[in-house]
Formats: C-alpha cells, structure tokens, sequence
C-alpha cells in the first residue's frame, strides 16, 4: 500500500509540473498557429540595425518574380495622395485631407523597420501608387499579403486595400472611394462587427456593368486581431481553379470558390417568377376554416361577465371605513414665491395617511373579485381542415432572360495599381511590407524576413507568466478565487496523500494480528490436505497383508493417549497450577500425540490384527468416558 501512494504522489507532481508548462506555453504563445520564421530569419545578412534582444533588421528582399513590393523603410517615392473630393458627403469631411506618416512602431520596435501610419482621427484618407507590372488573371495564382498593427486599438475604421482596375483613364491624384477596383481585401470594424473582407467586381457579359461579389464571413472569431495591438499578416491567395483562401498569421481562417461561396453569387437563376403573374381571386389558402355545420350550445350565454364580487368575502376587523388612505401633509407650507393669481390656490400635498398604518384598510370596504365559474366567452365554431384548400400561392416560373453563365470567375479585370482609401475613428494604423506576387514560397520568405521578425521581438517581450496573471486579476477580481483554489488544491492533495502518518500501536497490534490469522489458516489448509492424503494412503494399505497388525497397535496406543489425556485433565483441574502452566501442558501433549502419530505412520509395516477387533476397541473406547473422545477426536485434527 506504501508503494501505491508513493506513485500517486509521484503522479500527482509530474502532472502539475506538465500543466504548468502547458499554461506558460499558453499565455506566451501566440493566438494563432503559425509556421517558424525565425529560423529564416536569423539567416538574412547582417545589417547595422540591432534590436535590444539582438535581432539583426534587414529590409526584406523578393526572391521570385513580383509584381509590386514595398517596405517603407527608405525614402517614400512612388505614392501619390489624393486631392479630391469624397462625393455625397458634407464638405467639412468630403476632403481626402487625412494624414499619413512613415515611422516605426510604438511598441515591440524593431529598429530600422519602418511602415506607413495613417495618423488623422475622423478624416478620410486615399494614398496610391502603381504596380511594378499589370497582374493579368491567366493562368498564375495572385497573392497578395501585406501587414496590419492597430497600435490603438479600433473603434471604427478599417484597413483594407484595394488593387485597381487597370485603364487608359486612371489618375491617382484623383482616386477616390468611386474609383474602379478588381479586388478589395482586409480588415474593417465598426462597433462590435469585426469583418474581414474579400470583395471582386464581377463584370455582367450581357450589360457590361460591374457587380460587387463579397466572400461569406470568416466562422472564426476575429476580435483578438483588432485589440491585442500586434502585428498581424493578412494573406489572400486567388487560384486558376476559381479557389480562394484567406489567411491571418499564416493561418487559413475562410476559404471556398468563386462559383459557390460568394453572396450574391456569380452566375444569376436561370429561371425567375413572372412578375405579370397574378394570384387568382377564388385562390383560398386557409388550410383551416370554422366548422359550417357546429351550433352554439343553448346553455352557452355569452353575456356572463369573467369576473364577480367574492360573496364570501368579510370586511376584516378594524377596519377604518371613515378613514381616507392619503390627507394633506400637516407639516407642508406654502412656498413664498407662490402666486395664487398665476398658480391657483395651494394645497398641501398628499400624504398616506399614518392611521392606516396600523389598519387593515381605509375608506370604503369593496367585496372583492374572482373568476366567474359560468364565464364562457364569445362562442366560436370549431376549426376542421379547409376541403378547398391549394396552398400558398406563388407565381410562376420564367426563364430568365438576364441570365448568362460564367464558368470563370477568376478571369477578371487586370490589376496595374494598389490604394488605400479609408475613413477611421482610431489614429495610428500601421501598414507594412506589401507584396503582390504568384508564388507563395516567395510570399512566405518576404513574411519570415519582416513579419517573422516583427513577432519574434513581440514574444521576447511578453510580460512573465505570472505578470500576466496578475494584469488579468485586475481586469476581472474573480481570477483571484480561481488562482487561490488552483495553488490550495495541488497543496492539500500533497499533504493529504503524501505526508507519511504515525502509525499507532492499534495499527501495529492489527496488522500483527491479521497476519497471524493468516498464517493460521494457511497451516490450517495445508493441515487438511495432508490429512486427506494420508487417508488415501490408508485406503491403498488396506489391500495389504500388513492390514491386520496395523489395526491391532492402534487401540495399545489409544489406551495410552487415554492415560495421557487424563493426567493433563487432572492437572488442569488442579487449584494451584496457573493457566500459563496449563496452556504448556495442553501443548506437551498435543506435540506427544502428534510424535505418537508419526511413529504410528511409520510403524505402519509392523501392526496387526483385523478390522472388526479395531471396531470393537472403538466401541469400549466410546463407551467409556469423554476424555477418550476429545483425544481420539484431537488426534486426527491433528493428523
């Protein structure tokens, strides 16, 4: 039993030391799987930036074919601010007069890594710049990723971008939120809805005019990406086969295709209702109507009011009917700004009245009332299913004729400029490293030499576990019962099952005592199996010649067992002997009968004599007097 608790013991340590590690991990960790970056990382070139954990920046480099890269960690060229007007809106707030600054991070700063920072509050924003090289939808995948830190949290805005339609007409200096776009991707919020945003303008083949196709919402929780001011990667892959996927942090969090998981979707019905078709008058659907043939009962009177006086009821005793519930406030005065021609007369006001305290009740004593037992209400015929019943009408069907079929979706218009259009009530949105480009090994070097970094400085200089829970506690008090009961429970199961106790002398007398009895029956068993075997033996030498001598010796011996038993009686009943004497005495001769018997087995080969004289010796033996008995009867238990 000491082995057992010292393995529970065991087991209990090893347990909590596990499920401490799980936690650290936990709370150290990332919300989100990602892939291993920093491996990569550490292998880029070394660069005069250092970071306080020794992190060594360098300005990530494409290593495939791209069409469009920026870091914004040099000089900002290329990008062009908008210098128009925002249209249905009030002047005051119609300008794209937001502004916009190149800077590093308020916090985990990664030296030398700079992104752009939108830095105005309740103004609209547009900055743009062109493409490296048009992307044309063929036959390659488009891959578009870039970085997203809401350094202050969200209240309302967003931080999306949108890649533009190529045209001979497009200008920059004028983009604005009705510029043509192929592709809008990103985050954005407003109260508690938490979007991510996947929309492509799908061109009509019949009309030629453009609708706007937005992918399903994401089915996981997206709140921790806006408020835990990290930095975050947002990745869109389009494929040939009409697939897509949306990825934050590396992590697929929505994907579908084109055809079937865009709302409204791609292709029209092929067939619609008839919007000349109309409902015909006599069309009835009332699947129930009132039973034609049911009459109102004769004793149904519709006249008996639900409610009556309680006839049963009696005034109670004391009460005051002279009395009026509410009097004029004795101790109320006039105000002295009262004026009887403007305000009319005064009157103090209304007070309960303080002798219907101790009362029943004041005023006028009214029976009151129940439930009428006779009240039936207004008779109405029972409901039976309608015979001229044909369902819910609906118009019929047509075929369409603005339906058009585009097998696909994923050639759309092609792609020669990328902006940011955005209105924000929450300043200092950092955006970082954007990459547009067809391969996703390339996409995932550019994230491990940015982004990679970007997270690696953020998880060194996450506060300590136990910093952290403490910062929860002041959040939310009830953490701190959670945390007591979680350090008193592995305590007391400590002390309770590995604390060795004192053993008493009870104990001690208890286990001596169940294994005597033990032993006891041990020797007890293996007494009666000896036995048995030995009558068995007997049984076969019974078919031997030396039967007869066998028989003759044993009543000699009996005589002398007899003459045995009887001096320890006599000793027994002696006064001055002590029981202690007596107990050695008793086992004296129960070890001589038990030597007597084993030289009987052994002198087996020499008895004689037969089987009825063996009878008859066993007969005057019991005849005689008791002692014989329990001696014969103590040596065979013996045996």
């Amino acid at each position: 039993m000491h082995f057992q608790w010292d393995w529970l013991c065991l087991g209990v340590l090893i347990i909590g030391s596990v499920t401490a590690e799980i936690e650290n991990e936990e709370i150290l960790g990332a919300d989100v799987e990602v892939e291993d970056f920093d491996k990569q990382s550490q292998e880029a070139d070394v660069d005069e930036d250092e970071s306080s954990i020794g992190i060594v920046y360098q300005t990530p480099k494409p290593t495939g074919e791209v069409y469009f890269t920026e870091t914004f960690d040099g000089v900002l060229t290329g990008w062009i601010l908008s210098k128009t007007k925002k249209e249905d809106t009030d002047d005051n707030i119609a300008k794209y007069d937001g502004r916009w600054e190149v800077e590093e991070l308020k916090e985990n700063t990664v030296p030398g890594d700079r992104g752009l920072v939108l830095k105005s509050v309740a103004k609209h924003h547009a900055i743009s710049t062109m493409l490296t090289k048009a992307f044309i939808f063929d036959n390659k995948p488009l891959i578009v990723q870039y970085e997203v830190n809401f350094q202050e949290g969200i209240d309302c805005g967003g931080a999306y971008i949108k890649l533009l339609s190529s045209s001979n007409d497009l200008n920059l200096e004028y983009f604005f939120d009705k510029t043509p776009y192929t592709i809008m991707f990103g985050p954005d919020k407003c109260g508690e809805d938490y979007k991510l945003h996947f929309i492509f303008r799908h061109k009509n083949p019949k009309t030629g005019e453009y609708d706007e196709k937005h992918a399903k919402r994401p089915d996981v929780d997206l709140k921790k990406f806006y408020l835990d001011k990290k930095t975050h990667l947002y990745t869109l892959v389009l494929k040939p086969d009409d697939t897509f996927e949306m990825l934050i942090d590396q992590t697929v969090v929505s994907k579908g295709n084109l055809l079937e998981d865009m709302v409204p979707p791609v292709n029209p019905p092929r067939e619609i209702e008839d919007p000349a078709d109309k409902k015909p008058d006599d069309w009835d659907e009332r699947p129930k109507i009132p039973d034609p043939n049911a009459v109102k009962p004769d004793d149904w009177d519709e006249d008996e009011p639900s409610k009556i006086e309680d006839l049963d009821a009696v005034k109670p005793k004391g009460w005051l009917d002279d009395e009026p519930q509410y009097v004029p406030d004795p101790n109320a005065k006039k105000p002295k700004d009262w004026d009887e021609e403007m305000d009319g007369e005064w009157e103090a006001p209304q007070i309960p009245n303080p002798k219907c305290e101790t009362a029943p009740g004041c005023g006028i004593w009214v029976r009151p009332m129940k439930n009428n037992p006779k009240y039936k209400g207004k008779w109405k015929a029972p409901m039976i299913d309608n015979p001229n019943y044909q369902g819910i009408w609906s118009p019929r069907k047509i075929p369409n004729p603005d339906y058009f079929e585009d097998s696909h979706p994923f050639e759309m218009t092609a792609v020669s400029a990328i902006g940011l259009e955005l209105w924000s009530m929450t300043s200092d949105i950092y955006f970082d490293n954007f990459i547009i480009c067809s391969e996703k090994e390339v996409a995932d070097r550019w994230a491990a030499d940015g982004w990679g970094l970007k997270k690696l400085v953020a998880s060194a200089n996450e506060p300590g576990m136990f910093s952290q829970l403490v910062t929860a506690a002041e959040d939310h008090p009830w953490l701190w019962v959670l945390y007591i009961l979680t350090l008193a429970l592995p305590i007391g199961l400590g002390v309770l099952f590995c604390w060795p106790a004192k053993k008493t002398d009870e104990d001690i007398e208890f286990k001596k005592t169940a294994v005597s009895k033990a032993i006891t029956k041990g020797e007890i068993k293996q007494d009666r199996e000896e036995l048995e075997d030995d009558e068995i033996d007997l049984e076969e030498e019974k078919d031997n010649e030396d039967i007869v001598e066998d028989e003759r010796r044993e009543p000699e011996e009996t005589k002398g067992e007899l003459v045995k038993d009887t001096q320890k009686m006599e000793r027994e009943a002696s006064p001055s002997e002590d029981e202690g004497e007596g107990v050695e005495d008793i086992d004296e001769e129960e070890e001589n009968g038990v030597a007597d018997g084993s030289q009987e087995e052994g002198d087996k080969s020499n008895k004689s004599g037969s089987e009825d004289e063996m009878k008859e010796d066993d007969e005057s033996t019991s005849s005689g007097d008791g002692p014989l008995k329990s001696v014969r009867k103590r040596r065979v238990r013996k045996d």
